[in-house]
């Protein structure tokens, strides 16, 4: 079992976890530190660590940024202190987010003929539509197949959404957490580019359950050569922390401190 799972969502974006949880789920998967990533969402504490119930929790955030040549690509940043480009760059987002949420649930409650009962609020992603997709008994599609059929990419109700620059959304995590971390790069088309754009952050997600038999060679290639940190988590939506993290000694590694 890891000691740092770094990489842990809530209902705050995507997660089923609620923030006031979030010790006790640690505790039950005998994990002593946490870092809350919601997506494009800081949390209501301005600390970049606070401890909670035995539990450190380190005050994180997961961002979605574009690069140059189109790719998608989704940033950690850690030891957030929440300045003021940082809560102006997040609100942006969000309200972008309820727009497309919006268009979204229009479209499949269009294509469907159902009422799927959803309101888009701060955090919502399409993971709030699949779930509801997947719990009506007059939809016929399940969390995965909504995805696939209706709201994944290219798929007839999926609505994209505004996001960053990685430049711009690198500089803004830069200057409000202690360090910036490229997450599970093995999860992109194009591995070659987004390491090369790791080589400007200050960590790699090494450690992440990919579900699959994955090669890690390039990516600890890139570590040893570029001087990087490693991260790891589980990117857990749900109450099961601990599938992926880091040793104690990589978590110290990372020096995380109260500032």
């Amino acid at each position: 079992m890891p000691y740092a799972d770094l990489h842990v969502h809530t209902t705050r974006s995507d997660g089923s976890l609620e923030l006031e949880a979030v010790p006790a789920a640690a505790r039950h998967a005998g994990v002593d530190v946490v870092a809350v990533t919601d997506h494009d969402r800081v949390q209501p504490f301005d600390e970049p660590l606070i401890e909670r119930e035995g539990v450190t929790i380190v005050h994180g955030i997961e961002l979605r940024v574009e690069a140059d040549d189109g790719q998608r690509l989704d940033l950690l940043g850690y030891g957030v202190e929440p300045s003021g480009a940082v809560a102006a760059m997040t609100e942006r987002i969000q309200s972008n987010r309820k727009e497309r949420g919006r268009a979204i649930v229009d479209c499949v409650e269009d294509r469907l003929g159902v009422d799927l009962g959803l309101t888009a609020r701060e955090g919502f992603g399409r993971p709030h539509v699949a779930r509801a997709i997947d719990d009506h008994p007059d939809a016929d599609y399940d969390y995965q197949g909504a995805f696939d059929h209706l709201i994944g990419s290219e798929c007839p109700c999926f609505v994209a959404r505004e996001i960053p620059s990685f430049d711009r959304g690198r500089e803004v995590l830069a200057d409000a957490a202690e360090l910036v971390s490229l997450a599970h790069p093995l999860r992109y088309d194009d591995l070659e580019a987004a390491l090369v754009r790791a080589a400007k952050l200050d960590a790699v997600e090494l450690h992440y359950p990919y579900d699959r038999e994955v090669d890690l060679e390039p990516i600890e290639r890139t570590i040893e050569r570029k001087g990087l940190l490693v991260t790891g988590g589980s990117d857990a939506h749900d109450a099961e922390l601990g599938r992926a993290g880091l040793s104690r000694e990589e978590y110290e590694r990372l020096g995380l401190t109260e500032r």
